[in-house]
């Protein structure tokens, strides 16, 4: 049995482990960015899934100044961990969506602050400039840098359908050329947007392998409170399949069997705050999740990439 069959499926920890000698965490940050698909330069009213309150811990808002929140967030964990190092991680809305010198002040504020050892920046992938990508570059030589896009789908009907403002093509160009630049990369996706089948949902898997990623984030599709694909469900519910815990379980280890093995998966599911979401509500924690889902994969004998065809 190889090792990727014993242990089933390669972790964000392994991925980590090739960059560090010593336990690491991310500390969630909102450095007070917006997006340009909520201000009019895209588009107006975000995403149609989208609500950023699902994943702002209470530290972590636009009242606070970065070296702030770094000293709550990491003052939660050093507690347990007094030996812990710590990723910041710029996550709420577009973060690199500003002036080049507003960032750069930004991401060199989180990097001053003891105990933190890189940067983990959620974006666009149409908002990653040529003089942004440089800086990047430059500070991956001196600090550990990951950047992740949301890419969602790689459907262009279903990315125009939830008002995502760009194309599939536009994260293939923005993964290749930061990876080109020698800069670690990751993808979000979500599965089980509406309009998609579990076929379209898998054939991301394919996409992706054959794109020099290094980490993605699987997210199970959730109706948020506020939003307007609520609104959507409300009116049209036959749109929208919403998997069952055990259904995304299959779905979710079908994808990983298609997807290369070199890939790692940062997590499978996310988890909105209670007061917010509408449906699924499985009742599971992450890791509650997760373990179901590897006791799954040892019942059906199976491990990342068992179906990936290499090209």
């Amino acid at each position: 049995m190889t090792v990727m069959e014993e242990k089933r499926y390669r972790d964000f920890s392994d991925f980590l482990n090739l960059h560090f000698d010593c336990k690491v965490q991310k500390i969630s940050l909102h450095a007070g960015f917006t997006c340009p698909n909520r201000d009019g330069s895209i588009g107006v009213g975000g995403c149609t899934y989208c609500n950023n309150q699902t994943f702002s811990p209470d530290y972590c808002h636009t009242g606070k100044s970065i070296t702030r929140q770094l000293d709550e967030g990491i003052a939660f964990f050093a507690r347990k961990y007094p030996e812990m190092r710590y990723l910041a991680y710029f996550q709420a809305y577009t973060n690199t969506y500003g002036t080049l010198s507003e960032l750069k002040q930004k991401y060199e504020e989180a990097l001053s602050h003891d105990g933190v050892v890189g940067l983990i920046v959620g974006t666009r992938p149409d908002c990653m400039p040529d003089a942004l990508l440089a800086y990047f570059e430059e500070l991956s030589h001196r600090t550990f840098v990951l950047i992740e896009y949301g890419v969602e789908s790689s459907c262009d009907e279903t990315l125009r359908q939830i008002n995502r403002g760009h194309d599939f093509a536009a994260s293939v160009d923005a993964i290749c050329r930061t990876a080109g630049a020698g800069v670690a990369v990751g993808a979000h996706m979500i599965l089980g947007l509406p309009g998609e089948s579990r076929e379209m949902i898998l054939s991301h898997a394919d996409k992706l392998s054959h794109l020099p990623l290094d980490t993605i984030k699987l997210h199970q599709l959730q109706l948020i409170r506020g939003t307007h694909m609520a609104k959507e469900y409300g009116d049209n519910p036959q749109r929208f399949h919403l998997y069952d815990v055990d259904e995304y379980i299959d779905l979710a280890i079908d994808f990983a069997e298609r997807l290369s093995p070199r890939i790692a998966i940062e997590r499978f599911v996310s988890q909105s705050p209670a007061e917010l979401l509408i449906a699924p509500n499985w009742g599971l924690k992450n890791h509650e999740f997760t373990a179901r889902l590897l006791k799954r994969m040892k019942a059906r004998g199976t491990w990342q990439g068992k179906c990936y065809a290499a090209q």
